[in-house]
């Protein structure tokens, strides 16, 4: 599924992606968390947290108006976590990377209809996310 996130083309495998929704605006206030955080919303009768996706890859934030973009809300070991993006640009076929991931939420880059996409990993991605929920002493945030 390609995206675009702080103005940059991103792509995540389609079977990662539970569903695509409108963002929900007001979200409800998470306690301590990391600015990306932008708090959960209801989606199907559970909470999800959203997170903006541009500053989690270092781009910068803040850029869309309330109620703009798109969240992308991924499965994760039986959790939702939506990810708030730009807009999302549909699903085309990608060459995935030919190195294995890292850790790192960018696995490589490819091109797709002469541009260059970067291509995420679920898992990476979900971790650095799980990161900003973490209370000043290293805790999990109630």
């Amino acid at each position: 599924m390609l995206f675009r996130a702080g103005g940059e083309r991103f792509a995540l495998p389609l079977d990662s992606v539970a569903v695509v929704v409108p963002p929900d605006p007001p979200f409800a206030h998470v306690p301590r968390t990391a600015p990306p955080v932008l708090g959960a919303m209801g989606l199907r009768g559970r909470v999800v947290a959203v997170v903006e996706m541009a500053p989690l890859l270092g781009l910068p934030g803040g850029r869309l108006a309330q109620g703009g973009g798109q969240v992308l809300v991924l499965e994760r070991e039986r959790r939702a976590l939506g990810f708030l993006v730009d807009a999302v640009m549909g699903v085309e076929p990608i060459e995935p990377p030919a190195t294995p991931g890292d850790g790192l939420p960018v696995k490589g880059l490819s091109v797709v209809r002469g541009s260059p996409v970067a291509i995420l990993d679920p898992d990476a991605l979900a971790a650095a996310a799980g990161r900003l929920f973490r209370g000043r002493a290293g805790q999990r945030a109630p």
